[in-house]
């Protein structure tokens, strides 16, 4: 065991015995005495209380108080843990070997009715997620540890639903978790501008001796999110949706996470919104499709022949397939 990992264990072991001998801590750990010495002088260098009594009953014990206190996290802190780890294993965490260890480790060193507890709220509690992909760990973690390390990048990247790649040069600012994708936020040398990749469509990367230092002021949440919703301060540049429907599809419409930012005006069954172009030719007409006929575009024009053209190389594709 770390350092770290025996430290740990000689507190457990203070707070489940009145008392212990240096030589008991060392044969159940199976590490040397002196080992344990240096363990318990740097434990009481950190704070904690350990009394040691001399005599034929002596040993190291800790204060009255520490042992009727929680190890390290209470009851409330634990249960959050462990409820918080299971978000991060249905979303894909690329370090759950690590985060399973910790969480070994914290449900191990809990007393009895701590253990008991944190079983009961557990089992009430369940993350449902599309199954992630861990194919992708990999990448993840050499793109945290670069993040972290300001290391440039190379990467192999595919472009949308294009058979073709691109290498790309590029210093990781970030990850983001969105929507059950994972994307990296970096300055890309090819575009020299700072841009969003999806992690699936890296098919490689490699790490560079070159070293970046990101922008102090730089937030890959910020810069995310304003590349989703509309930009309010280039109101000329924003279109203007009318949409009339079934009050059930226009209030589901209006939950949406980037239609909510976008309202303007809305009733029972008609909703305005502001949206940028290229939302509107590439990204709502495949959606609204979902809703059937359940919902009619009012406005702008262009966008209905955007549904047609949908429609129309879907009907041409299913056809083609049906004659083959």
């Amino acid at each position: 065991m770390s350092k770290a990992d025996n430290m740990l264990a000689i507190l457990w072991l203070l707070k489940k015995k009145k008392r212990i001998t240096a030589k008991q801590l060392a044969d159940e750990l199976e590490i040397h005495i002196r080992s344990v010495y240096r363990y318990i002088d740097a434990l009481c260098a950190s704070g904690v209380p350990i009394i040691a009594d001399s005599g034929h009953n002596g040993g190291y014990r800790l204060l009255h108080d520490l042992t009727k206190s929680p190890l390290f996290f209470d009851m409330e802190e634990q249960k959050a843990l462990v409820h918080a780890a299971k978000f991060a294993e249905e979303a894909g965490y690329p370090f759950g070997d690590a985060l399973n260890r910790a969480i070994s480790k914290l449900k191990r060193y809990t007393n009895p009715d701590q253990s008991e507890e944190i079983v009961r709220h557990e089992k009430g509690f369940d993350v449902i997620n599309p199954i992630p992909d861990s194919s992708l760990n990999s990448f993840l973690q050499e793109l945290e540890i670069s993040v972290a390390d300001g290391k440039t990048l190379i990467m192999v990247y595919q472009k949308g639903y294009q058979d073709s790649l691109q290498e790309r040069r590029v210093d990781p600012y970030g990850l983001t978790y969105w929507k059950g994708k994972w994307y990296t936020i970096a300055y890309c040398h090819l575009r020299c501008n700072i841009r969003s990749f999806r992690v699936d469509r890296i098919q490689f990367l490699t790490v560079t001796d070159a070293t970046f230092k990101k922008p102090e002021s730089f937030s890959t949440r910020q810069f995310f999110l304003q590349n989703l919703l509309p930009d309010w301060e280039k109101q000329d540049q924003l279109l203007t949706i009318c949409i009339q429907g079934a009050p059930h599809a226009i209030n589901d419409l209006c939950d949406h996470w980037l239609f909510g930012h976008a309202i303007v005006e809305r009733s029972k069954d008609r909703v305005y919104f502001k949206l940028d172009e290229r939302v509107i030719s590439t990204y709502l007409p495949n959606f609204l499709l979902l809703y059937g006929t359940a919902v009619e575009v009012l406005e702008p024009t262009f966008l209905k022949g955007k549904l047609v053209e949908v429609l129309s190389k879907l009907l041409h594709h299913y056809k083609k397939t049906e004659l083959d």
